[in-house]
């Protein structure tokens, strides 16, 4: 082997290895905020949730998104009734540090009718 097949295998490692890093710090608050989505689906799809205070449903929500590590508020959380059905809409951004730079990863987990 030349000492540039060598270079161009140990940049090729070392790409690679970085593109690993990112994606070891940047998955979990996709997964956690897909989790939490899944929540807010299964929320809208009881029946018995129209019957729960928006502000009961908002703590759940909320709850919920703590037990994730999620820094979801009681104030990012939406909740509006509409006859028999209910709309949550919610807001929040996770910080994420990559190598020395900050990333904020803004996510909206929603559901239920319009």
């Amino acid at each position: 082997m030349t000492s540039q097949r060598v270079l161009r295998i140990a940049a090729g490692v070392a790409v690679l290895a970085l593109l690993i890093g990112v994606a070891v710090v940047l998955i979990p608050p996709y997964v956690a905020n897909w989790k939490l989505q899944r929540y807010v689906n299964e929320l809208i799809e009881d029946p018995t949730i129209v019957k729960e205070s928006p502000d009961a449903v908002r703590n759940k929500v909320r709850e919920r998104a703590a037990a994730l590590g999620l820094p979801l508020r009681n104030e990012d959380v939406q909740v509006m009734p509409s006859g028999n059905a209910l709309r949550i809409d919610a807001l929040y951004v996770v910080h994420v540090d990559v190598a020395g730079y900050t990333v904020d990863l803004h996510f909206r987990p929603a559901a239920g009718g319009t």
